[in-house]
């Protein structure tokens, strides 16, 4: 057959060094002099300034940075807030000279001056307002900064009926504000079993909560647990503790902000180092509830670790770990809705192949079966999903990505029953896209790859990372890509040879 037409869009979004966040700013290390932090003593050389020094600072301050932010002393209080204990038994300062410690304290961030690349697709929870035919869109985004550190940023726009994508362009970022959860006393001690966490302690620990617990009442039970038990295994118990608890949180921004002005900065010690292709989608439970997951890989430095966002809205989040011995490795994918009343994702456990997983928490998952192995020649390095599938009538629809010579990452596709998705009904002779010659070049030369795309008006509309560098889109017809998946060709392997498309 001729291959699957694939039309690429003229939109290509690049990374702005411009946006970006505030982060309180705190230089580690210790005067070896007098054992003294270093934030100890620049706080004492910002408070022995002479007042005609600060006032002069100051007002640099003010001049450089006022008009790059909305609220100037909102950003100055970041800093301050961070050094806040430290001047607890310090007389009063005024107005000017606190806001001259914030500014010693905070610095911006450029957050995706590196890259902005692998997105995910979805349609937007409000589409009030949306011209007939077309459907309003909301991009997440993995825009990576200074470190190699990555968040999740967004973008809102609309598909047309002809699935042409139009952005809507970003707005300056605005601060989110950041909340401990409420836990579930089973489930706590469920994620603590299966991160390993069994020694004696432990149990004796949350035998002080309740069935749900806040963060402070978590705070007060490990300190006078600790308090009558001084030993290594309670203090390893109470350090496990707390790195589970701080790995859950929420995150919210203000109602009226826009989509793309938030921006789930890495908050916890599971995703200190980075929080790395998030693949959202719309989940709706069988009461017809409608909830946006995504599942995104949190980065220590050492260890990867699946992780879960939830939201209704894009505007308040809930960020919570993933469990069992199926969630594991990179690239987990949840499917839209439940399948004869469990939770099903895709997932890469071996980092080779592609595995179904079930669950009847969306938290837990337990059982994977193996799906797919590489055979095509454009995949033999290994194979994954490219974002959640695609219910149509012929099955689900899986976006892949496949690693071929030369390190190329290639997107393919393969169809799933839609009764029973460990059955492959179709898998690409071929792949439907790999990087042209404006799409070769980037952080990492040689790749296309996507975190999850969606179907409108009988076209599927994929958005894609292009050499993990920048973000395209382009379109396929629904109905092409369909009758090539279910052709004989899609059911054997193959040898061909495959060119640029």
């Amino acid at each position: 057959m001729a291959p699957v037409p694939v039309r690429r869009s003229a939109v290509h979004l690049h990374p702005d060094p411009r946006r970006v966040i505030v982060k309180s700013f705190l230089p580690g290390g210790r005067n070896p002099d007098d054992d003294r932090t270093r934030v100890e003593h620049i706080l004492d050389r910002v408070l022995a300034m002479e007042p005609a020094d600060v006032a002069r600072t100051l007002d640099e301050v003010r001049t450089r940075f006022d008009l790059r932010h909305d609220d100037l002393d909102a950003v100055l209080d970041v800093g301050l807030r961070a050094v806040a204990h430290l001047l607890a038994d310090r007389p009063a300062l005024d107005a000017d000279i606190r806001a001259l410690v914030g500014a010693y304290f905070v610095h911006e961030y450029a957050i995706e001056a590196a890259a902005l690349t692998n997105p995910s697709l979805v349609p937007a929870p409000d589409q009030t307002g949306v011209p007939d035919g077309s459907l309003r869109v909301i991009v997440s985004l993995r825009a990576i900064g200074e470190g190699h550190l990555s968040s999740i940023e967004f973008r809102g726009g609309t598909v047309d009926r002809d699935g042409e994508v139009t952005l809507d362009p970003p707005l300056a970022p605005v601060q989110g504000e950041r909340r401990p959860p409420t836990f579930e006393g089973a489930l706590f001690a469920a994620k603590l079993h299966e991160a390993g966490a069994t020694d004696e302690p432990i149990p004796s620990i949350l035998a002080r909560l309740g069935e749900h617990f806040s963060m402070r009442e978590l705070e007060s039970a490990l300190a006078e647990f600790a308090a009558d038990h001084r030993s290594p295994a309670t203090q390893h118990a109470v350090q496990t503790i707390h790195w589970l608890a701080a790995s859950n949180y929420e995150l919210a921004f203000p109602p009226a902000s826009h989509v793309s002005q938030r921006v789930i900065f890495p908050a916890s010690p599971a995703e200190s180092h980075g929080m790395e292709d998030a693949r959202f989608v719309r989940f709706e439970d069988p009461d017809g509830a409608v909830t946006h997951y995504a599942t995104y890989t949190a980065y220590d430095g050492f260890n990867v670790l699946p992780q879960l966002v939830e939201t209704v809205d894009f505007a308040t989040f809930r960020i919570a770990t993933l469990n069992g011995p199926a969630a594991r490795n990179k690239g987990m994918a949840l499917f839209p809705r439940q399948i004869g009343d469990r939770y099903v994702a895709l997932g890469r456990a071996d980092n080779e192949n592609t595995y179904v997983m079930y669950s009847d928490h969306v938290r837990f998952w337990h059982e994977a079966a193996r799906i797919q192995v590489p055979t095509r020649p454009w995949e033999l390095v290994q194979i994954g999903n490219c974002g959640p599938p695609i219910e149509t009538p012929e099955g689900w629809l899986v976006v892949t990505h496949g690693v071929g010579p030369m390190r190329t990452y290639s997107l393919g596709a393969i169809l799933l029953a839609l009764d029973d998705p460990r059955q492959v009904l179709g898998h690409l002779r071929d792949p439907l896209l790999v990087p042209d010659e404006h799409e070769r070049d980037g952080y990492v030369p040689n790749v296309v790859y996507s975190c999850g795309s969606i179907v409108h008006a009988d076209r599927l509309v994929l958005a894609y990372g292009a050499s993990d560098s920048s973000t395209r889109f382009a379109s396929v017809p629904l109905d092409v890509l369909l009758a090539e998946l279910t052709s004989p060709a899609a059911s054997a392997p193959s040898t061909a040879a495959y060119t640029a498309r």
